[in-house]
């Protein structure tokens, strides 16, 4: 169990703030890299994670120093949400193809047309997916019991509430009046509570 929690925590610890930094490159910028086109974004973006990845490896052992062993109701606390979060993600793939999850509707538009997806998970938030990676990654965390884990959670916390604010930016311009619409009615990240005694 030790060596399980442990590559765990080191695909998770060496993969998650490099990939945060390369959602922070493009969605500030989704005008310019348009211009670049999905083919010569995705060669920058991936040679810039595979550098950073390289540089989180070198650096892992002080990064994992603090762990605190296995705890069993914990493990138990981290499967349960790893079990939420694949249930959640199976409903949003049925919803939003490979393509989307990609971004290729945003690097471009007219190559790849995308309506707004305001059914199923989405009709409850707005972020399901952003929503869904931070139950999997908290359960991640729970279940490998590192301190670096927690330290990637918190930084993600932040990262996705600047992520889906900047991402909602490029909606609003792709999708117009009928995206704030969707705004009002629907929350960004918590569901709200059902009024059965609307008409």
């Amino acid at each position: 169990m030790d060596a399980a929690r442990y590559w765990l925590a080191l695909v998770t610890v060496v993969s998650l703030p490099p990939a945060l930094l390369l959602w922070l490159v493009i969605h500030p910028w989704v005008g310019f890299w348009r211009r670049v086109g999905p083919v010569g974004t995705y060669a920058f973006v991936l040679a810039l994670f595979g550098l950073a990845v390289y540089g989180m490896v070198r650096i892992r052992e002080p990064l994992l120093a603090v762990e605190f062993g296995t705890r069993w109701p914990l493990v138990a606390l981290g499967a349960v949400l790893l079990g939420i979060s694949s249930w959640l993600r199976l409903r949003i793939q049925r919803h939003f193809p490979t393509r989307v999850l990609a971004g290729l509707p945003e690097l471009a538009p007219d190559r790849y047309p995308q309506d707004l997806v305001s059914v199923g998970p989405f009709a409850v938030v707005r972020h399901p997916r952003y929503l869904q990676f931070l139950i999997a990654l908290l359960g991640l965390s729970l279940f490998a019991n590192y301190l670096a884990l927690y330290a990637v959670f918190a930084l993600w916390l932040p990262g996705v509430w600047l992520i889906a604010v900047l991402e909602e930016r490029e909606l609003r311009e792709r999708f117009g009046s009928e995206y704030e619409a969707y705004c009002r009615r629907v929350p960004r990240f918590l569901p709200r509570p059902r009024d059965d005694s609307a008409p």
